[in-house]
Formats: C-alpha cells, sequence, structure tokens
C-alpha cells in the first residue's frame, strides 16, 4: 500500500511538473505585433571645420560682450550680430552689474584697426563716440570689450538686427 501511494504521489507531481513546463514556455513566447525599427539617415560625410570656415570666415579679433544692462539674451544676440560680420566673440555672459547706462566698446591692446573694424559695424565713430575708449588690459586676452548699456537700443546696427 505504501508503494502505491508513493507511485499515486510521483503521478501527480509529474503532472504538476509537466503543467508547469507548459505553462512557463507558453508565457515566454509572444506573437504580437511586429515593430519595425528605422533610423535617420546620415549626410554622406561630415563637413570639416575647414569646409566651414571657407564659408564663413572668421576675422582675427577676438571680443568679450558683457550684458550690463539686464535684458535677458541680449549679449547672446549681440554675439550674433558680431559673428555674422565675422568677428569671433569668445565670451558672452554678463557684466559685474546691470547699472551700465552707456554702452561702452573698450580696445584691450594697441591694435586699432580691430577697433576701427568692430566700431563701424556697431555704427560707432572711434574717433569722436564717447563710448569707444582704449582701456589696455593683456590679461582679460581679448582684443575688444563690449559692454551693452541701457542705451543699447541708440546703436542703430544692434536696433535693426534685434528687429529682425
Amino acid at each position: 500500500m505504501q508503494g502505491s501511494l508513493i507511485n499515486s504521489a510521483i503521478v501527480v507531481l509529474s503532472l504538476l511538473l509537466v503543467a508547469f513546463i507548459f505553462s512557463f514556455t507558453t508565457r515566454q513566447t509572444h506573437h504580437g505585433v511586429p515593430i519595425e525599427v528605422t533610423f535617420p539617415t546620415l549626410p554622406e560625410q561630415p563637413r570639416l571645420a575647414v569646409e566651414i570656415y571657407e564659408q564663413k570666415p572668421v576675422m582675427d579679433i577676438e571680443v568679450e560682450i558683457l550684458n550690463g544692462c539686464g535684458i535677458a539674451g541680449l549679449a547672446s544676440k549681440v554675439s550674433d550680430l558680431l559673428r555674422d560680420n565675422k568677428v569671433d566673440v569668445v565670451r558672452s555672459e554678463n557684466a559685474d552689474n546691470f547699472n551700465y547706462t552707456q554702452t561702452m566698446l573698450i580696445l584691450r591692446n594697441e591694435n586699432l584697426d580691430d577697433l576701427n573694424y568692430v566700431a563701424k559695424t556697431l555704427g560707432l565713430d572711434p574717433t569722436e563716440d564717447p563710448r569707444v575708449i582704449h582701456q589696455p588690459d593683456e590679461s582679460l586676452n581679448v582684443d575688444l570689450t563690449l559692454i551693452l548699456g541701457m542705451d543699447f537700443s541708440s546703436i542703430k546696427s544692434i536696433q535693426m538686427y534685434l528687429d529682425n
């Protein structure tokens, strides 16, 4: 009797094991909707920096632009204006405060040609405009500093660029 009880238990456990294996395998196979993956097309060959430079060369004038009036994004927009005119804007950030009433273009070295080019790009007269000054500071590692004051809208080239 004891042998038949053990045989019956083995048969029942075997059936449970077969049912478990069947259940496990049916859960592992999926018959859902196929997913189609498409990748974006890439350009045939990436452009080299030389090609970009040849299309839009940059002069060897390094300028920093400081927002001294507190209008958000102004230094960045004026950076775009100068870059469109082939000037290398190396820094664009806030000034030490936002209380500048007057916009200033400051020559940081002795290169008057750079000053004349940027001043004329902005529509300023480098010889007569009091906003154009010479204040050497070689430690800044820039040729010019442009501080945007509250009167920035009086500079026609800046205002025209911002209106577009």
